[in-house]
């Protein structure tokens, strides 16, 4: 399959998006800090990890009047999604870029003068605010969309894109946990899925009948359905927090939960899925967690499973399993 194919694919893939307009007035990406900056009410939201936004890629040349982005952190996906931006605003629209300044920020306006832009720049809330009107002939936007589009990623043999996490290598903490996994059994979910990873291992077992797959992230869910090409696995979009979707009586759940919200260590997050998993779980179901060793999630397993015990622990990582 193409990049190009993918591309189409990911936009498509998550079908609670909503569609957007032929003419859109306003676009956001990202959810800004309450005061940071002021986005008109009803902009069209793009950020791939809110589940319901609608996705940059799908949007057609030259249709917004307006753009405010957040840009991410990454060098590959922040011009990613700056040149998308860029393209789908009418020539002139104005386009307000900003980002905290040691995540992005200072580099904004190179980057932005890079395809062509007139950049007028201000720091405030140890942030850089770039605005720049789109210009008619702008420069560069189709190379940085196909370096920060999917596409196979040699060291994982599967689709990967740049931003979602993980995206170019195998996770050390997930490989750990696969190395001990035992094959499982029955129905099962898989929290925090990313491109499918861990999900791959657990179908290996012919014993899986079926396994969700989870993930909060857009990307992830269009790539992990790519790469999870057996009709026992189903792959959701989905916040754990706020809308953790209804399963119940599981044979088993497996995850790597994430512990960086907005790039800042919440622990609490990963609090919430070993709760969500528990609610998840039959009466003898098992859960099996790989955790940073120095995340205290022991209170939490306690609190939640009748038996908890540590399976593996080496190279900064801990493996727990947990039931009922």
């Amino acid at each position: 399959m193409s990049p190009s194919a993918i591309r189409r694919s990911a936009s498509s893939a998550p079908r609670n998006g909503p569609e957007a307009p032929a003419v859109t007035a306003a676009l956001v990406y990202g959810a800004p800090a309450p005061g940071l900056i002021e986005v008109p009410a009803g902009a069209l939201q793009l950020s791939p990890l809110i589940p319901g936004s609608s996705d940059v890629a799908a949007l057609p040349d030259a249709s917004v009047e307006a753009a405010w982005v957040l840009a991410p952190p990454g060098t590959l996906e922040r011009d990613f999604v700056l040149a998308h931006a860029l393209r789908v605003l009418r020539p002139g629209a104005p386009l307000t870029a900003f980002a905290p300044k040691d995540k992005g920020g200072s580099r904004l306006r190179k980057t932005l003068e890079g395809f062509g832009c007139a950049v007028v720049e201000e720091a405030r809330r140890h942030h850089r605010f770039c605005s720049a009107g789109r210009p008619a002939k702008p420069s560069g936007l189709a190379d940085a969309i196909a370096a920060g589009a999917p596409r196979i990623v040699a060291e994982l043999g599967m689709w990967s894109q740049p931003g979602v996490f993980s995206w170019d290598r195998p996770d050390p903490g997930s490989l750990r946990l696969l190395e001990v996994l035992p094959p499982l059994a029955g129905r099962g979910a898989d929290l925090g899925c990313g491109i499918g990873l861990l999900a791959r291992g657990m179908l290996a077992s012919l014993a899986v009948t079926a396994l969700t797959c989870i993930d909060i992230d857009r990307r992830a869910v269009a790539c992990a359905e790519h790469n999870l090409d057996d009709p026992r696995a189903a792959v959701l979009w989905a916040d754990m927090r706020r809308a953790p979707p209804d399963l119940a009586d599981l044979d088993f759940v497996v995850m790597n939960p994430p512990f960086h919200d907005g790039g800042a260590e919440d622990r609490a997050l990963g609090v919430a899925f070993i709760e969500a998993a528990a609610r998840m779980l039959g009466k003898r179901g098992v859960c099996w967690l790989v955790a940073n060793r120095h995340l205290p999630y022991e209170a939490a397993l306690a609190a939640a499973f009748a038996s908890v015990a540590v399976r593996a622990e080496g190279g900064g990582y801990k493996v727990f399993e947990a039931r009922k």
